[in-house]
């Protein structure tokens, strides 16, 4: 019954242990594939404009906790290249000062980013809008913005014909590669009719993207609430937490694994105790106390207890290590794909094994294990050792 219990524990806490692990890897992977592109924090006037927005910027950069800022337009428009049509996201940038508050530059996988020259009306798109346009380096597209043109035949959306001169990649975070255009911030305050002075707003990197309300909040304060101030939570944090309450509300559910293994525990002591009635009835005769049994049962339960949590943590530490090489090896034996890239933004099983999991896992297992001693060990301390001898 001992090993029966430390074979229930160390099995609860390895696959506890392990499915946290994947869980942190998801995790990680949605913080690197998604908000190294999403802006922590925009700072925008209240007409959707900001001008002179150099004043603002030199401002805004001696604020603690800030590490990178950049100006950017943000416009709806239609790409077309021959009969194909795409909605996208335009977005206007200065390539020198892009890389300061994402990895875009680094990216590109056609082209370069370099090459959004001002008034050159270059394009840089996502791999899959080039694809869907069927578009490489070198070709043009024409780009279609909502803001009007009055010509003498009546109002025309403007529209301006671009050479393609990069392509970027960062694997489906949320339709980047399938939605976003990227042209010089020159280019685009003439699309949307702006001076050289306004911009959309300015995108700013923060050290930590979890302080992202706090900085939103004393940005706010500081430019004495004149401006318009949001940050990726109201965007995509319904989304993050979402992913955190799942890894929070699986936690719970394992450990239901280790809770049945720790009950196996309390049965097996029991029977030990109901087994062992004459040998407690004579330690008893012998001038063992209450006190001395109920520790010598604790002590067996704690013993079994901590063997099955170092057992079970060293299997978990050694699966989640391997996890990923290990559903790798399954999908190419039975030539299957387990993960689809636009399900899950990964087409493998990511871990990442932290050691906050395993304190707190090690800590819960063995005061499980200490709590399910205590019902045997309280029967066995008020056994009456008369009672025990009678049959024997």
């Amino acid at each position: 019954m001992s090993l029966v219990s430390i074979i229930g524990i160390a099995l609860g806490v390895a696959v506890l242990l392990t499915v946290l692990s994947v869980m942190n890897g998801f995790d990680q992977q949605i913080q690197k594939k998604i908000f190294t592109m999403v802006p922590h924090v925009m700072i925008s006037g209240m007409s959707g404009k900001l001008s002179n927005w150099q004043d603002l910027d030199k401002k805004i950069q001696t604020m603690p906790k800030i590490i990178g800022t950049a100006p950017y337009i943000q416009m709806q428009g239609l790409l077309s290249h021959n009969s194909d049509v795409q909605p996208i996201m335009v977005k206007g940038v200065l390539p020198a000062r892009e890389k300061n508050v994402s990895v875009l530059g680094s990216k590109i996988i056609q082209g370069s980013f370099a090459a959004l020259q001002p008034d050159k009306f270059g394009v840089v798109l996502g791999s899959a809008l080039a694809m869907n346009l069927g578009v490489v380096v070198g070709d043009k597209v024409n780009l279609i913005t909502p803001h009007a043109t009055i010509t003498p035949i009546g109002v025309m959306p403007r529209f301006k014909r671009f050479k393609v001169v990069g392509i970027f990649n960062v694997d489906n975070g949320f339709g980047y590669d399938a939605s976003y255009a990227f042209v010089n911030l020159n280019d685009a305050q003439k699309l949307a009719n702006l001076n050289a002075d306004q911009v959309t707003g300015l995108q700013l990197k923060l050290q930590n993207l979890f302080d992202a309300q706090k900085v939103s909040l004393d940005v706010e304060k500081a430019l004495q609430f004149k401006y318009q101030i949001s940050n990726w939570t109201s965007t995509y944090g319904a989304f993050y937490h979402a992913v955190r309450m799942e890894k929070t509300i699986m936690f719970f559910i394992l450990l239901l694994l280790i809770a049945i293994a720790v009950f196996n525990l309390v049965s097996g002591l029991v029977m030990l105790v109901h087994d062992k009635q004459g040998d407690i009835a004579i330690l008893r005769t012998f001038g063992a106390t209450p006190g001395i049994i109920t520790a010598i049962f604790i002590l067996q339960g704690f013993i079994i207890g901590l063997v099955g949590t170092i057992l079970g943590i060293v299997g978990g530490i050694v699966l989640s290590l391997n996890v990923t090489q290990l559903v790798n090896f399954i999908q190419r034996t039975l030539h299957v794909q387990l993960f689809t890239p636009g399900v899950y933004w990964v087409d493998y099983l990511p871990s990442q094994l932290q050691s906050a999991d395993i304190i707190h896992i090690t800590i819960i297992a063995i005061v499980l294990s200490l709590v399910a001693t205590i019902y045997p060990a309280w029967r066995a301390a008020r056994m009456k050792p008369v009672e025990a001898l009678r049959y024997e």
